[in-house]
C-alpha cells in the first residue's frame, strides 16, 4: 500500500513540474522600430484572456484583434510578456460577454506622465480617449491608466496601464470587444457607470 501511495505522489509531482515548465516557455518578440512610434504586429503581442469569459464570438474576436493591431506605443517601446511586471488591478468590463486580449511593453528611460500623455494624444484606430486631463510633467505618479472607447458610454475598447520601474515604465494593454449577445447590468436610479480607464 505504501509503495502505491508513493507512486501516485511521484506521478502527481512530475505532472506539476511539467505544467510549470510549459507556463514559463513564453517568449517576447522585440520587433519594433527604434526611431518612431511602435506599432503592434498581429503576432508580436503577448495575448491572453485573463477573465473567465467563455465567449467565442468570431466578430468580437476580430474586433479585439483589430484594436490590438492598431495600437501604437511611444518610440522605444519593446514588446514583452506578462511576466514583465505584476499589476495590482485589472479593468472590469461590466457588460458582457466580451472577447479579451492583453499585450505588454517596456519603454526604457520613460516616465509615467510622459507615456500617459503620449498615449492620450495618439489614439489607436478610431478610438476616443476617456482620459480628458493630461498629467503634469512634474507628476510623481508611479501608475496610471489611459482608456479608449469606440463611442460615448461604450464599455469596450482599450485600457492602458502605465507603471513605473527603475529603468523606465512598463505598459499593459487590456482590450475587450463585446459579443453580439453582450448585455449591460441595469444600474440603480442615479448611478452612472464609469468609462473604461477611469477606475
Amino acid at each position: 500500500m505504501r509503495i502505491r501511495s508513493e507512486l501516485v505522489i511521484g506521478a502527481l509531482f512530475g505532472s506539476l513540474c511539467l505544467a510549470g515548465c510549459a507556463a514559463d516557455s513564453e517568449a517576447s518578440d522585440p520587433s519594433y522600430p527604434s526611431d518612431g512610434a511602435a506599432s503592434v504586429p498581429t503576432v508580436a503581442a503577448s495575448s491572453e484572456a485573463p477573465s473567465d469569459s467563455s465567449s467565442t464570438d468570431p466578430a468580437a474576436q476580430a474586433q479585439a484583434q483589430a484594436w490590438l493591431d492598431a495600437a501604437v506605443l511611444p518610440p522605444g517601446a519593446v514588446s514583452a510578456t506578462a511576466s514583465v511586471a505584476t499589476f495590482n488591478s485589472y479593468q472590469g468590463w461590466p457588460c458582457g460577454p466580451v472577447e479579451e486580449l492583453e499585450a505588454f511593453w517596456t519603454i526604457p528611460d520613460a516616465t509615467v506622465s510622459e507615456t500617459a500623455n503620449w498615449l492620450r494624444e495618439n489614439p489607436a484606430a478610431d478610438l476616443n480617449t476617456t482620459s480628458l486631463v493630461p498629467m503634469t510633467g512634474d507628476s510623481t505618479a508611479t501608475q496610471t491608466t489611459v482608456g479608449f472607447i469606440p463611442a460615448p458610454e461604450a464599455q469596450e475598447g482599450i485600457v492602458y496601464t502605465i507603471m513605473a520601474r527603475d529603468d523606465g515604465v512598463v505598459v499593459r494593454a487590456e482590450i475587450a470587444a463585446q459579443t453580439e449577445a453582450a448585455v449591460c447590468p441595469t444600474l440603480p436610479d442615479g448611478v452612472l457607470r464609469g468609462a473604461p480607464g477611469q477606475g
